[in-house]
This record gives structure tokens, C-alpha cells and sequence, in this order.
């Protein structure tokens, strides 16, 4: 009766299985498109790959606003574009941004991580603290920090009773790059350092206890425990600071320096505000965002392999 009952339905007819156990086109299909998923497929699809086909055919445009009617460019726009002084300069602005911030970044978000998790005295409060730069709008940021680095702002202050000499930090071309690099920092060390925190925590405590008990210090317990085990997250977390500082950048420039002084601040990405919404060249400015696109996907790449998990 056991084995009866295992064996299931048959089909009497043929003497072939039954056709209720048999995979069917419908549950093939239902399978790899389950009914709940699919609002969210159709909303990936609309608003999400639907902007990046977008910009690639604005890309190809003669378009001088939004109010005139489109016509084919054909490669133009990417000919002036890499023809352009002001897109080179953006580019290099763009690079020095990610290769000077985003390890700078990293680093001390680690640091900052690896120090929570060692559980001191108000850490959980710390965790908090950690996100209000998070929690602060991108106007009052700016506010801020224009009110620290105008010439008779909080820096110079600072300065001036040390017998230092101040500056225009954020009209002086050699330092207003840095200022910009310093509000992103500011903005975003805290916000990663409680995510890498949330990974460190999950670290074992007998492997901390081993290492202790082989003589290793915070520092090598915090680079050569802590970072291999964490060291895939990290990879995570650094993709995502590196979109926000590549793609999220001109919000920043445009309420602290608009690009200037002589260009010393203008990014790729405030580069295609600027062209899109104050010299109305849609298509110029969309070939700058295929161009950015594209640098998105490389430094993703070269991020993931520099920072896939080694354990």
C-alpha cells in the first residue's frame, strides 16, 4: 500500500506518466516569471533601462532644447566632445576625485568600523553619530561648509591665531578640488563606516581570540583579520561610494563653486548638467553620459576584482 501510494497517479491510457506531472510551456513560463515579481520587472524595465536607452539615442541628436525639434547627429556630438578642453579637464577632475577620495574614503570608514565593533565604551550611540552627515541635505551641507571655507569663514579663523596665512579655499584653483573632495568625504566616511561595521560584526570571536593569543595588534588584527574576512562587502561598499562620487558630484559643485574657479571644479557629471540645463545642448551632453556610463561600468569592474573575497 506504501508503495502504492509513492508511486503516485498514472495515466491509464497510454501507460506513460500523467499529464498533471508532467512540465507544461505554462509552468515553464510561470517559473521564470513569477506573478509577484513582475510589477517590479516591468518597473526596472520602464524606469530604469528605459533612461539608459534614452540617453544613448538623445546621444546621437542635434538637439539645441527642449523645445525645438530633434535631428540626427550621427557621431558629431562624440566628435566635439572629444574635442572639447572642458571635457578633458572634467575628466581629470573626475579621476583625481575617485583616486584621491575613494581610497581616503575607505580606509578610515574601515578604520572607523573596525574601532566600533571593538565594542568601546558608548559605541552604540556612536553608531548613530556615525549616520547624521547621512541625514543632512545637500543644501545645508553646502551651507556649511561654505561658511568654513570663505575667505572670513571658520578655517581662516582657525588659521589666523596660529600666525597661518588663509585662503579662498573655494575660489583658488588649486585647493577648490580639494575642498569639493573634502564635503564628499565629510559626507560619506561615517554613512560606509556603519555598513562595513554591520559586516565586521558578523566576523567570529574565536578567530579574534586566536589572533590575540598570537601576539597580533589592532592594526594587524584590523588589516590582516578583519579586512580579508570583510573584504567582498568592502568591495560592495566602495562601488556604491564610487557611483554617489562619479555620477552624484554636481549637486555639490553647482552649490559650492558652479565649476570654477576656471573650470578647476567641473566634473563629468556637472559637465552634463551644465550642457543639458544652461547651454541647452541635449545632445552633447548626453554623449558626455554615455562616456560616464561607461566609465561606471569599468571602475565597477576593476573594483570587484581588486576587492573579491581572498578567504
Amino acid at each position: 500500500m506504501t508503495a502504492l501510494l509513492d508511486a503516485g497517479p498514472q495515466d491509464t491510457t497510454d501507460g506513460g506518466p500523467s499529464t498533471a506531472t508532467r512540465p507544461g510551456r505554462r509552468g515553464t513560463i510561470r517559473d521564470r516569471f513569477p506573478g509577484l515579481a513582475l510589477p517590479a520587472l516591468i518597473w526596472y524595465a520602464v524606469f530604469m533601462i528605459g533612461p539608459v536607452v534614452a540617453m544613448f539615442v538623445i546621444a546621437f541628436l542635434a538637439w539645441p532644447g527642449m523645445l525645438t525639434t530633434p535631428t540626427s547627429a550621427g557621431l558629431d556630438n562624440f566628435s566635439r566632445v572629444f574635442a572639447d578642453e572642458t571635457f578633458w579637464t572634467a575628466t581629470t577632475n573626475s579621476a583625481i576625485q575617485i583616486l584621491v577620495g575613494l581610497p581616503v574614503m575607505i580606509g578610515l570608514a574601515f578604520l572607523l568600523a573596525f574601532y566600533v565593533v571593538q565594542k568601546p565604551r558608548g559605541h552604540r550611540v556612536l553608531r548613530y553619530l556615525l549616520f547624521i552627515p547621512a541625514l543632512i541635505s545637500a543644501p545645508a551641507t553646502a551651507m556649511v561648509f561654505y561658511a568654513m571655507l570663505n575667505p572670513d569663514g571658520l578655517v581662516n579663523g582657525a588659521l589666523r591665531p596660529l600666525g597661518l596665512a588663509g585662503n579662498e579655499w573655494l575660489a583658488d584653483p588649486s585647493t577648490a578640488l580639494g575642498a569639493i573632495i573634502a564635503v564628499e568625504l565629510w559626507s560619506g566616511i561615517g554613512y560606509s563606516a556603519v555598513l562595513i561595521a554591520s559586516r565586521l560584526d558578523g566576523v567570529e570571536g574565536e578567530i579574534v581570540q586566536a589572533a590575540r593569543l598570537d601576539g597580533a595588534g589592532d592594526w594587524r588584527l584590523a588589516w590582516r583579520v578583519y579586512w580579508p574576512i570583510a573584504q567582498d562587502f568592502i568591495g560592495v561598499v566602495a562601488m556604491l561610494q564610487f557611483l554617489s562620487m562619479l555620477f552624484n558630484s554636481a549637486q555639490t559643485v553647482l552649490l559650492l563653486t558652479q565649476g570654477g574657479p576656471e573650470n578647476a571644479t567641473t566634473t563629468l557629471a556637472y559637465l552634463i548638467y551644465r550642457k543639458a540645463f544652461v547651454e541647452t545642448d541635449l545632445g552633447y551632453s548626453q554623449a558626455v553620459g554615455v562616456v560616464l556610463f561607461v566609465i561606471g561600468l569599468l571602475g565597477m569592474w576593476a573594483i570587484r576584482r581588486t576587492l573579491r573575497a581572498t578567504h
